[in-house]
């Protein structure tokens, strides 16, 4: 695999933005052009993709791994969830945490390995 060159000469590895080498836009790592933003930082500004998919990509660590960039003008603002949403998550999350055998709710989910709490599996 070779490397970039830039134009002051340093070598910078990952540097595709036309895709000819990896397929797909490629930067290397802190290197995404204005206008691109990862699903972190996406989220972090509030926004979601939108339903696009990815334009470039950013690779490091010898391109074990990747981020996936997007669209800052195509991005949407994150969704608010409903209350009803909110009730059947809080539910949900209660379930997780309710020992089938005792019934107590307990400050951690309980293993799925024992569908049981700790404490009932320390008892059989």
């Amino acid at each position: 695999m070779t490397d970039f060159t830039d134009h002051i000469g340093l070598r910078v590895r990952f540097y595709d933005p036309l895709g000819t080498r990896y397929g797909f836009p490629t930067f290397p790592y802190q290197s995404a052009p204005t206008g691109l933003a990862t699903r972190r930082q996406l989220r972090a500004a509030g926004l979601r993709p939108g339903g696009h998919d990815p334009v470039a990509q950013i690779l490091w660590r010898r391109g074990k791994r990747v981020a996936y960039l997007y669209r800052l003008d195509w991005a949407k603002p994150k969704r608010i969830a409903t209350p009803a949403q909110r009730d059947a998550i809080a539910k949900a999350l209660t379930a997780r945490r309710t020992c089938r055998y005792c019934g107590h709710v307990k400050p951690y989910y309980i293993p799925r390995r024992y569908g049981c709490c700790l404490d009932c599996h320390g008892g059989h």
